[in-house]
């Protein structure tokens, strides 16, 4: 062993996470309300950046350049320096010829609910009214009611098909707690059967807080007492008659509930004891805010445009003029340093943000590409789709796929939805044919034990049927997807229609 210090030089390599690409890494996982967030923290940090008018949103074309690539995209963001200022444009659009595109015009609904809750709890500081008084982080204390139902529906066991038909109904359920969509406009909307849209709804009425989702006051209020096992018929007369109870009308009340006056005095007592607005007790909707970060929209020659919604995005400016006016003055070392930091820091966020628009539109293309058909004709439609498939098919990780579809929403024909939803696992096709979307499986099973009337399907059947089909599925698979979805097995649907016969 040796008894004297030595100096030894290595060569190695390694990878360092430098704060610029930590914050680029940070960037593209944002939603668009918390990179407002982020973008004004750093306004008032770098004296040298400033906020610029958001552009106009831009003009769809009416026909695209057949030459081009399916992948390539047509972004007018501004990457350099000009000579007084850099900026950043987030109005880029991309457009591309989906293959089974319909013929018929949809009306966009990009005002319809979010189909899930933004999570305020992860913006920094708020920005209160007074040093004493957070006025944001009181508001982002309270769990928005919208934000409860989405969280019941990730535990829901729900398909994918199911759970974005149950999203938009949560999206379209009011402050109180009322659900008053039409359900056939819903199925319309997402290309869903009518029968499935209230199959789900129905489901949904078993969230919490009971009486929830509920399509009027009588439905409420019946939801509530069957919880408590107090919806009898004489009950359910008096809730279709509350009318009469609004004009203490106790004597036709008595005769439409066919009891006495005693009785019906005692369900008025335990009506009012019940909820009439079930969402009381949560935050109302002003306390969240989600914005669709990409517009889908179907042009009338069957083409879908992708286009980022360019109002919520910031648009960064960096003054070249005045730095170089700085610069010019005499300054101390560390002054110097300061001001070299700031238009560093300056440069990078311009360049991420642009690089941040670019990767987001690039993702919610290649999905809107995989998903053409769901976009054509609803949920059933939904093909198989994982994260490595759009990475690969954009050339990026599937970490920064990842990132991309975190807390991001897509605006199309079919309503709101969250860029997660459209990745769902694959199921064989026999023949060596297209695979099939799982969610899309578990939605045919569903719809064949619906339609199954008097002959009550076995899985070996529903696999027989699947088959013909052109769907590879095994009985143990159709089993556990028929459990997920809550129905009971052939053998218990069979006792029961036998007792209801």
């Amino acid at each position: 062993m040796s008894a004297y210090q030595r100096l030894d030089m290595r060569q190695g390599q390694s990878l360092v996470m430098t704060p610029q690409l930590q914050q680029a890494i940070k960037l593209l996982q944002l939603s668009n309300i918390e990179l407002a967030e982020f973008v004004a923290e750093e306004i008032e940090r770098n004296p040298l950046l400033e906020r610029g008018d958001n552009a106009a949103p831009s003009e769809f074309e009416g026909e695209v350049d057949k030459s081009k690539g399916r992948d390539e995209l047509a972004l007018d963001g501004s990457e350099g320096m000009g000579n007084a200022r850099d900026a950043v444009d987030a109005s880029d659009t991309d457009m591309y010829e989906a293959g089974t595109g319909s013929d018929d015009a949809r009306t966009a609904n990009s005002q319809s609910g979010p189909s899930a809750s933004t999570d305020w709890s992860s913006v920094g500081p708020g920005r209160g009214v007074s040093d004493d008084f957070d006025f944001e982080g009181s508001l982002s204390s309270e769990k928005s009611l919208h934000q409860h139902l989405h969280d019941q529906l990730s535990m829901a066991g729900l398909s994918q098909a199911d759970s974005l038909i149950a999203a938009r109904l949560i999206d379209e359920t009011d402050d109180a707690g009322f659900c008053k969509v039409d359900l056939d406009e819903v199925a319309t909307a997402l290309g869903a059967d009518p029968a499935n849209v209230a199959a789900v709804l129905e489901v949904c009425h078993g969230f919490d807080p009971t009486g929830i989702m509920a399509r009027d006051l009588p439905e409420c209020l019946a939801l509530q007492l069957k919880e408590q096992d107090r919806l009898d018929p004489a009950m359910q007369a008096f809730l279709n008659n509350l009318h009469l109870a609004a004009k203490h009308d106790i004597k036709a009340l008595s005769d439409a509930c066919g009891v006495d006056k005693e009785d019906v005095m005692d369900m008025l007592a335990e009506l009012r004891t019940l909820s009439p607005r079930p969402a009381s007790g949560f935050a109302t909707e002003a306390t969240i805010a989600v914005a669709p970060d990409v517009f889908i929209r179907e042009m009338p020659n069957g083409m879908f445009a992708v286009e980022l919604n360019s109002e919520t995005l910031p648009r960064v400016l960096m003054d070249k003029a005045y730095y170089a006016e700085v610069s010019a003055l005499p300054m101390r070392d560390q002054e110097k340093e300061f001001i070299s930091e700031c238009a560093a820091n300056a440069t990078w966020l311009i360049k991420s943000l642009d690089q941040r628009a670019r990767t987001i539109l690039k993702v919610a293309s290649e999905i809107v590409r995989q998903q053409d058909a769901f976009f054509a004709h609803g949920v059933a439609h939904l093909r198989p789709l994982n994260l490595k498939q759009v990475a690969d098919a954009i050339e990026m990780h599937e970490s920064t796929v990842s990132r991309v579809t975190s807390n991001k929403y897509m605006s199309t024909p079919r309503g709101l939805f969250e860029l997660k939803y459209f990745f769902s696992a694959a199921i064989p096709s026999t023949g060596g044919g297209e695979a099939h979307s799982a969610e899309a499986v578990r939605y045919r099973i569903k719809q064949l034990i619906e339609e199954e009337g008097d002959k009550v399907l076995s899985d070996d059947k529903i696999v027989e049927i699947l088959t013909e089909f052109g769907i590879e599925i095994a009985r143990r698979t159709v089993a556990k997807y028929r459990e997920s979805l809550g129905i009971p097995s052939s053998v218990q649907r069979r006792r029961v229609l036998k007792a209801t016969a």
